[in-house]
């Protein structure tokens, strides 16, 4: 009887499978070329979708950087990337998002130590965490997932313009159309809920990348906004306890949640696809351009968010 267990086994596993990809839309980055000579910059590469596009880029032969502020987990990563492919340069530099000394020290040394760099991709994230304050005094969520990554973009924007044609991919969350930006609690100070400064911490991305793209415009450098579907990473480690993710994550993805390669592939796409080169304030998920949600259609509010995160970072 044990062979008829195996087979009936067997049977559920491949049903599931083929489930699976029945439900699940994840599409895989179309485009095969290559990236030899270039060089990426990629915040939060030690784990998740960033650990997984490095991996992707540097099967491509790309010089990738991997901008940790783990520089142990951003080592470990490298090695474990090396067990898969043999191709392109890893380099872990040290940078916490948290921090404007931090992220001034890490653009002054790649500026001194790169000579080049062809795609910047803002990856890192913090999700619904507990209300805390970055080394700077804003809101954790804004601070590192918007604020960090205007100052890191803006001082990092010339040597973006002397290696174009380049790219800048900003890493979003559909969760954006959920969020408000309000000038008048931009730090979550009167109310704060964890899901809600999220929602808005990603609708400054978009904005960002907006009036970003209009900054830029002829300079050569694009900017892709993308996001990247639910992801089962443990970016949802202040929501989800690790043991309870364990158990929920099979079904998670059987119901259509991607893993980090899949949750990877559209950020691979805007990072290297020939296709989508003179593109450039656009939206992007499963490899494809997306329309705006009408969330992020006030150009008046990116605008006046760009000024604001000017001031706040001391640019202006």
């Amino acid at each position: 009887m044990a062979w008829f267990w195996v087979v009936v086994a067997s049977g559920v596993s491949v049903s599931l499978l083929v489930l699976r990809r029945i439900v699940n839309s994840a599409k895989i980055c179309p485009s095969k070329a290559m990236m030899t000579g270039k060089t990426v910059v990629i915040t939060g590469a030690n784990c998740g979708i960033g650990k997984s596009t490095a991996s992707e880029l540097a099967k491509r032969n790309a010089r990738v950087i991997l901008a940790c502020r783990d520089v142990g987990k951003a080592t470990k990563a490298v090695n474990e990337i090396r067990r898969r492919t043999q191709g392109g340069e890893l380099v872990v530099k040290y940078l916490d998002l948290a921090s404007v000394v931090s992220i001034q020290k890490f653009a002054d040394s790649l500026q001194k130590e790169e000579q080049r760099l062809d795609v910047l991709i803002n990856n890192a994230g913090v999700f619904q965490c507990p209300y805390t304050k970055t080394k700077d005094g804003f809101e954790m969520q804004m601070g590192v997932n918007h604020i960090g990554h205007f100052l890191l973009t803006n001082l990092l924007t010339d040597m973006l313009k002397k290696s174009a044609p380049s790219r800048v991919v900003v890493v979003t969350s559909s969760l954006h159309k959920r969020g408000t930006i309000d000038f008048d609690d931009l730090q979550s100070e009167r109310f704060y809920s964890k899901s809600k400064s999220y929602a808005n911490s990603k609708l400054a991305n978009v904005h960002f990348s907006r009036e970003l793209s209009r900054q830029l415009y002829g300079s050569n450098v694009s900017v892709y906004c993308v996001h990247p579907g639910m992801v089962m990473s443990n970016v949802s480690r202040h929501v989800v306890p690790g043991f309870i993710k364990s158990l929920l994550t099979p079904l998670a993805l059987l119901l259509g949640a991607r893993t980090n390669f899949e949750g990877c592939q559209t950020v691979l796409y805007c990072s290297v696809a020939e296709e989508v080169a003179n593109e450039t304030g656009k939206y992007y998920g499963n490899c494809k351009m997306e329309p705006w949600h009408q969330a992020s259609n006030d150009d008046g509010v990116a605008k006046k968010l760009w000024e604001v995160s000017e001031k706040l970072t001391k640019l202006a």
